[in-house]
């Protein structure tokens, strides 16, 4: 196979939501042994905490999940992730409206909600956990692990 399928993960800060969905698809990846098949990636469409670590909550439930997340840094996305990547995967309705701004036409139907992958679950967005309590990180892992599984399900039957 030459060309590997790639996913990127985005929220606004890229320190809660979307690496928590990097590590956890990326744990359910390396599980299948397909790493050396899908690429995966996270950012933000804020740049405020640009290079910076994971939210300690977020480590810590990843942590207590059996889920490696502290090598992951904070970036920004830009026009190049757009371009490079076949899964661009918002985590809300506002992440999804600034990809799709940022977007070029040719580029828009790549742009998805990643919780259209877990349709078991009402919700349509991932909320932010960011100003909450420690029960809004344990629901992102949640969401986004059914969400991940889902997403991976797809990309084996579309693409491996």
């Amino acid at each position: 196979m030459s060309h590997k399928v790639s996913v990127i993960f985005v929220c606004l800060g890229n320190i809660c939501r979307s690496p928590t969905a990097h590590a956890v698809f990326r744990d359910l990846v390396l599980a299948e042994d397909l790493q050396d098949q899908i690429r995966i990636d996270s950012a933000g469409t804020a740049s405020w905490h640009k290079g910076k670590p994971a939210d300690s909550r977020s480590i810590e439930v990843a942590h207590g999940r059996g889920i490696q997340m502290d090598d992951l840094r904070s970036r920004p996305v830009d026009m190049g992730d757009l371009i490079e990547f076949d899964y661009v995967l918002a985590m809300d309705d506002a992440n999804y409206a600034d990809l799709m701004a940022m977007a070029l036409p040719e580029q828009r139907e790549k742009i998805r909600m990643f919780l259209e992958f877990a349709p078991e679950f009402e919700e349509r967005e991932v909320p932010d956990p960011y100003y909450g309590g420690p029960q809004g990180f344990d629901h992102v892992f949640d969401l986004v692990t059914a969400a991940s599984q889902g997403l991976l399900t797809e990309i084996k039957r579309s693409h491996l």
